[in-house]
């Protein structure tokens, strides 16, 4: 095993990495930028290190200036996190080079699930189902137009390198499919460096379900069940659960065994994850492989018990997997809000400030994944999420009662957060039956649905409120019911 690891990384998933290598006894090395280093990754690493200004492209993304470092070190691997370097064939060559050990894949396996494109090319042999289209770069416009005729509009165009909905383009008629392939193609090269593009069947109403696998250098490869990730804005998840709502087991051990294929096909190793599009006939199709460990593995470890970072430690260590899929069992069930520091009632936009209050909950079942406290800025440069807040029940009922519980004794002043979107959510008639697709927010959330909160709710919580203040301030007895005023200034701190 190894004795010390760099995090090329920050905010919570270099914490997280931090906590499991604690437990495993491993030294650790932060980096960090000059706009984070106040940050907790920075004081809770054995060692950091400044490795440029406030901008990725100067810090975080510095290949060299990490690599010389954990030669300063003496650190024998690096843990990318996800986002910056995660995916980064070049830097995972550079660090095989210098004989330094990334937990994560081989450069090799990111080249061909980096591209949609080579991903469906490798695959193609292991009769794993795709969406039908043109699984190729398109070179000849007026044959994709026809391949468009043939599977029918509505047709996605997409970006061969896209990701976050970057290079894509929804065409339902034929007259516009001209135009939006300029317009993917332009966007693709100004976002990946690469026009390269291609068409498939747009399917209505789908379901966003992912995968997640676990491979060795020996040969072993399991999954460890599925994650719903349908809850999105603009391409991007806010709330994911394991396990669906609407997969029976025969469904999921199909998915499953197709995602095992997905790793084979591209000799994978370490912790990655196969998504899937999943139709309204729960048909499903694949849509790519992320070679790297999620934003939301956190429901996946609870409801297996797993440690999925503790297992890319092992596995990179050229360990083979602690377990066999015969040892793994769906355990209850997990929902994962994403905290992000923007506002649900002004189209999801960024906001940034100072934390004038931040307060977590606590109790059974609640995990939070953080990396703020009380009286921090939030950056401008980086992601928005502060935070996931992760709940586990013994069923589906359970953890969305919790999640609701957990989120209103989450305190945050100063920004603007999704919290009360996931109220939102949680309240919500297409959530609790399961009934939901990637269109919910659009079809569901206005941007005004705190109109929505009945008066038996607002009531309630004006009550915990004031309750809170009598205690807090000697506050006299008052009644929620006949002071609107002080109700509605309540809910709107709340809110804020």
């Amino acid at each position: 095993m190894f004795s010390k690891v760099l995090i090329a990384n920050r905010g919570e998933i270099a914490i997280r990495v931090i906590r499991t290598c604690r437990d495993m006894g491993i030294k650790t090395v932060a980096i960090f930028s000059t706009a984070d280093r106040k940050a907790l990754h920075v004081t809770m690493a054995d060692e950091a290190y400044c490795v440029g200004g406030p901008a990725s492209a100067d810090s975080y993304l510095q290949m060299d200036k990490i690599i010389a470092l954990c030669k300063q070190t003496g650190a024998e691997a690096v843990h990318p996190g996800y986002g910056f370097l995660s995916e980064n064939a070049v830097f995972a060559n550079k660090l095989k080079d210098q004989q330094i050990t990334l937990i994560g894949p081989s450069a090799e396996s990111m080249q061909v699930m980096g591209s949609k494109l080579a991903a469906k090319d490798a695959v193609a042999s292991y009769n794993v189902p795709m969406v039908p289209g043109v699984n190729k770069a398109i070179d000849d416009i007026e044959h994709a137009k026809q391949t468009a005729i043939d599977i029918g509009f509505p047709i996605l165009i997409k970006a061969s390198a896209g990701g976050g909905g970057k290079g894509m383009r929804l065409v339902e008629k034929v007259e516009e499919f001209e135009n939006a392939m300029k317009m993917a193609q332009s966007e693709a090269i100004s976002s990946f460096g690469d026009g390269a593009v291609f068409v498939e069947k747009f399917v209505t109403k789908p379901r966003h379900i992912e995968i997640q696998v676990m491979a060795d250098n020996h040969g072993n490869v399991v999954h460890l069940f599925e994650r719903e990730c349908s809850i999105q804005r603009r391409h991007q998840k806010l709330v994911e659960e394991a396990p669906s709502a609407v997969l029976t087991p025969e469904l999921r051990a199909q998915m499953g065994a197709s995602a095992v294929s997905v790793a084979k096909a591209c000799n994978y190793s370490g912790a990655g994850t196969v998504e899937f599009l999943l139709d309204a006939d729960l048909n499903f199709y694949f849509l790519e492989m992320n070679t790297r460990l999620q934003v939301e593995h956190p429901v996946t470890e609870l409801i297996t018990g797993v440690d999925l970072v503790r297992e890319q430690l092992n596995v990179a260590a050229g360990n083979p997997l602690s377990f066999s899929q015969e040892d793994l069992k769906i355990t209850g069930h997990s929902i994962e809000l994403r905290v992000c520091a923007e506002d649900p009632y002004n189209n999801f936009l960024p906001d940034i400030g100072k934390l004038t209050r931040y307060q977590i909950p606590k109790g059974n079942g609640v995990r939070v994944d953080d990396c703020v406290e009380e009286g921090m800025e939030i950056p401008i440069y980086y992601d928005n999420m502060i935070a996931k807040l992760v709940v586990h029940g013994k069923d589906r009922k359970e953890a969305i009662a919790r999640l609701k519980r957990a989120i209103s004794e989450y305190h945050i002043q100063g920004i603007k957060t999704t919290l009360h979107f996931g109220t939102f959510v949680m309240n919500h008639e297409a959530f609790i039956s399961g009934n939901f697709d990637t269109g919910f927010i659009g079809k569901y959330f206005t941007g005004s649905a705190e109109d929505k909160l009945n008066k038996s709710e607002q009531i309630a919580a004006s009550v915990a409120a004031l309750t809170a203040l009598k205690s807090h301030k000697g506050v006299s007895n008052v009644d929620p019911s006949s002071n609107s005023e002080g109700q509605n200034a309540w809910l709107k701190n709340r809110r804020a």
